[in-house]
């Protein structure tokens, strides 16, 4: 499915050139994120792995759109097969391995496995990160680049699912539309890993 998503002047859709801007805006963002620290162990680690879903997931197979250089969200279509090859997945354990703290391939595993197992099986747009530098926080860019996306997910009767990684997020996804379905704790003692949904509003 397609989603007629009509994007204010402010924002564009991420080309293939634009990976590194995607993550490294998103990485900006997660750096003091609890479960990516838990994960992964420091901001560096953080935006190699961001590098990785980017440049090989989220803009070449996704919808991934920039506010400026302030903002950015990846986003991975409704009945779509998410497809993480061979290479991908070697750079990704080499950045993990190179950068990340001792034990974050194997929390990386886990919490891929839990995320995988809590994922709804209905259709649904998935919103895999979205997040603005720390010198623009605040500036309502994060509702900027919800609206359009969450407009479009509304007139096609499509439902929304994330992950909130981050407890001081919840009130900022509660107030445009989404609930909270469970929570997890990564590894069963980590930090908690809330999935929300958001059924679409056709009013």
């Amino acid at each position: 499915m397609d989603l007629d998503i009509k994007l204010p002047d402010t924002q564009r859709r991420a080309q293939h050139a634009d990976w590194r801007t995607v993550a490294d805006i998103t990485a900006d963002a997660f750096a003091e994120d609890p479960a990516n620290l838990y994960v992964f162990g420091n901001p560096r680690a953080i935006r190699s792995m961001m590098r990785v879903v980017a440049r090989e997931v989220y803009v070449p197979a996704g919808y991934s759109f920039i506010h400026g250089e302030l903002g950015a969200t990846m986003w991975f279509p409704p009945g779509a097969a998410m497809r993480f090859g061979p290479l991908a997945l070697l750079a990704f354990v080499l950045g993990v391995w190179r950068h990340g703290s001792k034990g974050a391939i194997r929390r990386a595993m886990v919490l891929s496995k839990q995320m995988a197992e809590h994922h709804p099986k209905e259709p649904h747009l998935y919103l895999f990160t979205i997040g603005t530098v720390s010198s623009a926080r605040g500036q309502g860019i994060g509702k900027a680049l919800l609206a359009p996306v969450l407009a479009a997910c509304d007139a096609a009767d499509v439902p929304v699912y994330l992950e909130n990684s981050n407890p001081k997020n919840t009130g900022f996804y509660r107030a445009h539309g989404f609930d909270t379905i469970t929570t997890f704790c990564i590894g069963g003692d980590g930090p908690v890993i809330e999935p929300m949904w958001r059924t679409p509003d056709p009013a």
